[in-house]
């Protein structure tokens, strides 16, 4: 819509907000009349129309086949857009039009902001199913004339109140109309359903609906006086009760056709069963990221008893194998570490390769520097993981082997994703300036154990391959080609 109005016509920015705050709002109108609805909007010459939105109802058969979004049509071939656009009032005169051997009813109702006329709402309903209407039909034809009018009065969408029509109750899930003093003059079988959800034994035709509301609430005191008046539809309001293990979803909404409030429509979704899984999903959530703590918690125990042990040995490569050992267990803690701040199974692992850059850096024999460049960006647990004790494995046999006591240099990790949707890759390059590989050194075939956990973890739990090389100039260059998940 943004690129059509801007395009064809001469309305501004806050004209184009109003148009997006209506296109929010008027799958209402479109139920509640049974009717497709189109938005004709006059181009910058103001020789034709061009549509920038169109909206199909829920609740009847639709009049439009294709999708009339982006269509130009020239002034005087739609005598009622030009009369709802020069007159700025409803029209509905003229025969039903045809198309496809299917009798349409075209009306026509401006859209007004601020005593302008932007566009015209074409509403086009397909009578080929017409029949007699019931009580809910002509509440909902009523319901649907009086936000017309406001529309055409500028008074309908309500700014600031822009909606989210996925989130918010429909008019098929339950519709109640007020009168002017917030009783009730008539309730969908879907609304009647709800509050006998809440608690209601008997009809609400007659009843106040803020009252009756408010004696359903588990609330008492002022809060009552709120909720009754919310209730009651004086103004445009969301707001959810939670009664008797059932918890249901409104919206009120004002009817001002003539400027005068004259009642309410008030929408309503009995929603207990989605509260009840999103609590179980919270519920869930708060129990995975509490097991990623204990887990945490109890490596870093394990880390510290090993580091313990490793004081007592008096064995030097007993004491230097501990200490490995309590920084593999360590890299696998700043894992869970930060999947227990997560929502998901989840994690920035850029972070994580910091972290254990810098945990590794602090077995340097030199005056080594350690730098990140490019991201590794967001990844499962379960790559994160075993990919957190790879890069601590690399890097640590880059520092115990590329360099000497008193050495200086730098170790650097790089990372890229790339590859297509289906196939995404990460490339892991962990590359040091130090003395480099000894000659003949083949690292697929070497009994270093931490060369051995990198090909088993890389190769067999990640899916990805390893390898080693000399590095251009001077050192040793550590290449990692490890499939993932793209980011979504």
């Amino acid at each position: 819509m943004n690129e059509l109005v801007r395009q064809h016509t001469a309305l501004d920015d806050s004209d184009l907000e109003w148009l997006h705050l209506l296109v929010s709002e008027w799958q209402l109108l479109s139920d509640l009349s049974f009717a497709d609805l189109v938005l004709w909007v006059p181009t910058r010459d103001g020789t034709r129309y061009v549509s920038v939105a169109q909206m199909r109802p829920n609740t009847g058969p639709t009049s439009y086949q294709d999708d009339m979004v982006g269509h130009l049509v020239p002034r005087g071939r739609r005598p009622m857009l030009d009369a709802a656009l020069d007159e700025g009032r409803i029209v509905r005169e003229g025969d039903p039009e045809w198309r496809e051997e299917v009798p349409v009813r075209v009306e026509s109702i401006p859209v007004r902001r601020e005593g302008r006329v932007l566009g015209v709402i074409a509403r086009n309903t397909n009578l080929l199913t017409v029949r007699t209407p019931s009580r809910l039909e002509l509440t909902y034809l009523q319901s649907a004339s009086d936000l017309a009018q406001m529309i055409a009065a500028g008074s309908f969408p309500f700014p600031g109140q822009q909606v989210d029509m996925d989130a918010s109750p429909r008019v098929g899930d339950g519709l109640i109309r007020l009168d002017a003093d917030g009783v009730v003059q008539y309730a969908s079988p879907n609304a009647l359903s709800a509050y006998h959800r809440l608690g209601l034994a008997a009809d609400l035709v007659g009843h106040h609906l803020g009252q009756t509301t408010a004696e359903l609430a588990p609330t008492r005191g002022p809060v009552d006086e709120a909720l009754a008046k919310v209730a009651s539809g004086w103004a445009p309001r969301e707001f959810e009760i939670e009664a008797h293990d059932g918890v249901i979803q409104f919206r009120a909404i004002p009817l001002k056709p003539k400027g005068t409030r004259i009642g309410s429509l008030v929408l309503c979704r009995d929603v207990t069963e989605l509260r009840r899984r999103e609590r179980e999903l919270i519920t869930k959530d708060a129990t995975i990221r509490e097991i990623h703590h204990r887990v945490k918690n109890n490596l870093q125990t394990v880390a510290a008893l090993l580091r313990l042990q490793a004081r007592r040995i008096d064995s030097e490569r007993g004491r230097e194998a501990l200490e490995e050992a309590v920084r593999r267990v360590g890299s696998i803690a700043i894992v869970h570490e930060t999947l227990s701040q997560n929502l998901d199974e989840r994690v920035e692992f850029d972070d994580i390769a910091d972290r254990v850059l810098a945990m590794v850096a602090e077995i340097s024999p030199g005056k080594v520097t350690g730098r990140r460049s490019g991201r590794f960006g967001i990844l499962d647990a379960e790559v994160a993981t075993p990919l957190s004790m790879v890069l601590t494995e690399v890097l640590q046999n880059a520092l115990e082997h590329g360099f000497r006591e008193g050495d200086t240099g730098t170790v650097e990790v790089s990372a890229v994703r790339g590859g297509t949707s289906k196939e995404a890759r990460l490339l892991v390059t962990v590359q040091d300036d130090g003395v480099g590989l000894p000659e003949g050194f083949d690292p697929h075939r070497s009994g270093n154990l931490g060369l051995q956990i990198v090909r088993t973890l890389v190769e067999g739990e990640l899916g990805g391959s390893f390898d080693m090389v000399p590095a251009p100039g001077r050192g040793t260059r550590v290449i990692l080609d490890i499939p993932v998940q793209t980011q979504k």
